[in-house]
């Protein structure tokens, strides 16, 4: 925890002012001392105030010390703000987990906007994984994109935590809320068959109402090529858009079994495999999008 705590406070201390480093300094002694809600809470509420809410822009140094202290923590799209608020949190929340996991809650329940996108955020670096687990599964509940995303994206929490009915879940509603699956971490490692078949049925859903359907969705369909999977990228392929054709492809290429090799000739045809594997899944998700 204390080395947690103190690679964000480094991150913090050299975006600042020096007036925003003493301010920083004080507001988590202050936290870690008293330990209490009224502390914490006026922490969390001044930092954006008192450090701006610039982009933290890690060195690649800072990325592989993050790395090597937590594997999978991905901070690129944090704030300078929000790594201050996950400090304040780890520091003044502290206790066993299920302490922690309690106070978590109470906080989740009041906090506003920025500082419960904050608070998801710092989910890999907290005590306790399996106690806040069920605070995690609310905010994949949220219809709020941005409160989603703070869980699902860049976060290796949901894939090391998540059962498989939560994860399918989270999955889904990627494309719910129109929000990029390609940021979820684990996608290759936490694929499964029952959400192959969930997303083939939203597929003939989107189609059967004349929508289109995201080139991302068969990232997860693709492994699984059986009979209905394969005619539907079979249909996609005959006249899908380009974006969708070339999700197929890219999903494919580590398919096994003779119906996804003679589907990967299909691909090979129309030259979509070289151009899938050069596009990649985020400038698919945009050209989809």
């Amino acid at each position: 925890m204390k080395a947690r705590i103190a690679m964000l406070g480094d991150w913090v201390r050299r975006r600042v002012t020096p007036a925003g480093a003493q301010w920083f300094d004080g507001a988590l002694r202050e936290v870690a001392h008293d330990g209490g809600e009224p502390a914490l809470a006026r922490a969390l509420g001044w930092a954006p105030r008192k450090l701006g809410k610039a982009d933290l822009g890690l060195s690649d140094g800072e990325a592989a010390q993050a790395a090597a202290l937590r594997p999978g923590l991905d901070a690129a799209l944090w704030s300078v703000d929000q790594a201050a608020r996950i400090a304040f949190i780890l520091a003044g929340l502290g206790g066993e987990p299920e302490a922690f996991a309690a106070r978590l809650d109470s906080l989740a329940d009041t906090a506003e906007l920025n500082e419960a996108i904050a608070l998801y955020r710092g989910f890999p670096l907290y005590p306790g994984a399996a106690a806040i687990e069920a605070r995690a599964r609310a905010a994949v509940r949220s219809a709020m994109r941005p409160l989603f995303e703070a869980i699902a994206h860049r976060n290796p929490y949901p894939a090391e935590q998540f059962d498989e009915a939560a994860w399918n879940q989270m999955v889904v509603k990627t494309f719910f809320l129109n929000s990029p699956l390609w940021p979820v971490q684990g996608i290759e490692r936490r694929a499964n068959p029952a959400l192959a078949a969930i997303l083939l049925d939203l597929a003939h859903e989107r189609w059967a109402a004349g929508r289109a359907v995201s080139a991302e969705l068969w990232r997860c369909v693709g492994p699984y090529p059986g009979p209905a999977a394969c005619a539907a990228m079979e249909r996609v392929l005959a006249g899908g858009s380009e974006p969708e054709r070339l999700g197929v492809a890219l999903a494919l290429a580590r398919a096994e079994g003779s119906d996804a090799a003679l589907l990967r000739a299909a691909c090979a045809r129309q030259g979509l495999d070289q151009r899938a594997a050069r596009a990649g899944w985020a400038a698919l998700a945009a050209a989809s999008g």
